[in-house]
């Protein structure tokens, strides 16, 4: 039988939250003073998934969403994007996640979520597709999924089942502090899994936020090190991003683009980072092939600010080629 290329690679799943962002036409405003709002799908694991498979990857996704118009209409996306959608469960009785993203005059963001409580929280342990999880390679997955139950439990199990299985465990804790019930909860909850993972990537918000300092050194960034990790990433917007392994660190540069909207960028620029290592992991302790893959990630990064909304403006590997070459 032909092979359609996809089933020669190994697979990614991504864990978590899938939800519809509303960014305002007119960026620079408050979310009371935007005119109107475009409809963009996110959710940092599923924006991860999509980036994936758009860089020709094999992905998946695993969480709930709402048996709802917004639910639907994101597993299509999904499946139009090649992601495998065979772990998405939907809840009958709660809706599909939706957050207001204003976009200020830096690019930056503001969030106001409705989830009260939305799908992607009542997501069960008992509801998981084991089969799916246990044939990744590596397991990717975020913080949101902790903050209540049942969706915690669902996210522990499903990390032991990974891990048991042999996969790479990669964590980005996306930290969005109005879902938390207070700044010391997200904090606990955020530490309590981080000896588990392989792979870490925290922004340089988050690392204040989980270090306490105000400091974005070697030495505030080396507190979050754990002997058993492979690789520690700080991103560090339009000064690159740092990366730490247990033998080598460094900085590796950024691309200067056009930035309209940040969404999805760390996104990005994560899923192009597993997507180079998922077959090869030894090139984690090679530094120069680590250096190329984040350069490779950071364009990932760079070219996904440059449109409003995460999934329409991750890249494909054609953009990413034309960027680096450019810079060269």
């Amino acid at each position: 039988m032909a092979s359609n290329g996809l089933n020669d690679k190994s697979l990614i799943v991504s864990f978590g939250e899938m939800l519809i962002d509303f960014v305002p036409t007119t960026s620079g405003v408050s979310l009371a003073e935007a005119p109107g709002f475009l409809k963009a799908p996110g959710g940092a694991p599923a924006n991860v998934a999509i980036a994936v498979a758009r860089l020709g990857g094999k992905s998946a996704f695993v969480g709930k969403l709402g048996d709802d118009e917004f639910g639907h209409m994101l597993a299509g996306i999904l499946k139009e994007n090649n992601v495998i959608a065979s772990g998405i469960n939907f809840d009958t009785g709660a809706r599909t996640a939706l957050a207001f993203v204003t976009l200020r005059a830096d690019g930056e963001r503001e969030f106001m979520f409705y989830r009260n409580p939305s799908a992607d929280m009542l997501l069960r342990p008992e509801e998981l597709n084991l089969e799916l999880i246990r044939s990744a390679k590596v397991f990717h997955y975020g913080s949101i999924s902790l903050i209540v139950e049942p969706c915690r439990s669902a996210h522990l199990e499903a990390m032991k089942v990974a891990k048991e299985a042999g996969a790479l465990l990669s964590y980005d804790p996306n930290l969005r502090l109005p879902l938390w019930p207070s700044a010391e909860e997200a904090r606990e909850q955020i530490l309590k899994i981080w000896d588990e993972a392989d792979v870490i990537k925290v922004s340089d918000v988050e690392l204040e936020f989980l270090t306490g300092s105000n400091k974005i050194d070697d030495e505030t960034a080396l507190t979050l090190w754990r002997p058993n990790f492979k690789l520690l990433l700080v991103t560090l917007g339009e000064n690159g991003c740092k990366y730490y392994t247990k033998t080598f660190h460094g900085t590796v540069e950024a691309f200067h683009v056009k930035t309209i909207d940040t969404t999805g960028a760390g996104d990005a620029f994560i899923g192009a980072l597993l997507c180079k290592i998922v077959d090869d992991q030894s090139v984690l302790e090679d530094e120069q092939k680590l250096r190329e893959i984040l350069r490779f990630a950071n364009a990932c990064g760079a070219i996904t600010t440059t449109k409003k909304g995460a999934i329409p403006a991750l890249p494909t590997p054609a953009e990413v080629h034309k960027l680096l070459n450019a810079s060269k």
